[in-house]
């Protein structure tokens, strides 16, 4: 019985693991090796000797540090992914306040009668923030699902072309702090209109002007 699967050549030849496992397969060539040493005193002078061997083209790397200058680099450019994330919410927030104050003077009959039906100036201001409130909810709920849906896209590509798995995680603490910011950045920008409504429910009373 088979543990494994067939593989797939680059011709499309389909070859069964059992057969694999029968073959001989010796290497033409060793391009990398894992070489660890009892001392780490002896790192660097091995590192030296391996560079400076001149009957051969080698080259000795620390995975350490590879990994160190690599993962500076990603979080260089993750830093400026976030700055433009942060514009881009930033942005989203001020057209959001922009869109409520745009439509409040469409709104001054739907105000009056509030205000006739005994809602208080305050609480036709609370309607305006729990509407930028509900917006930013739903913007949030949105973009979540959207990301979750464009990883669950894109994972089998991904694992199919470069042999890299794309993991499937919950939103971790950094990521939940992230979208609080982004609720109370919601519910500030709803402020300013809700604001304006109050100002203009005092001004204006149970009337509509014209």
């Amino acid at each position: 019985m088979s543990t494994g699967g067939p593989v797939h050549g680059s011709r499309g030849v389909v070859t069964p693991a059992d057969r694999l496992r029968q073959m001989s397969l010796p290497p033409r060539a060793i391009t990398a090796a894992i070489i660890g040493l009892k001392s780490r005193l002896q790192v660097i002078g091995f590192q030296r000797a391996v560079n400076e061997y001149r009957a051969e083209p080698l080259s000795a790397v620390l995975p350490g540090v590879a990994l160190q200058e690599m993962w500076g680099l990603v979080a260089t450019v993750e830093t400026a992914l976030l700055g433009v994330s942060a514009m881009v919410v930033v942005t989203s927030m001020l057209g959001l306040s922009a869109m409520i104050l745009s439509t409040l003077n469409e709104r001054r009959r739907e105000i009056a009668i509030l205000r006739s039906l005994g809602a208080r100036p305050r609480t036709v201001a609370g309607l305006l923030v729990g509407e930028a409130t509900l917006l930013t909810v739903a913007g949030i709920a949105i973009g979540t699902t959207a990301r979750y849906a464009v990883l669950m896209a894109a994972r089998p590509l991904v694992d199919r072309q470069f042999g890299i798995d794309i993991g499937l995680q919950p939103p971790s603490a950094t990521d939940a702090l992230l979208l609080l910011a982004i609720l109370i950045g919601g519910i500030a920008a709803g402020f300013l209109p809700a604001y304006r409504a109050y100002r203009m429910s005092l001004a204006n009373g149970m009337m509509v002007r014209t």
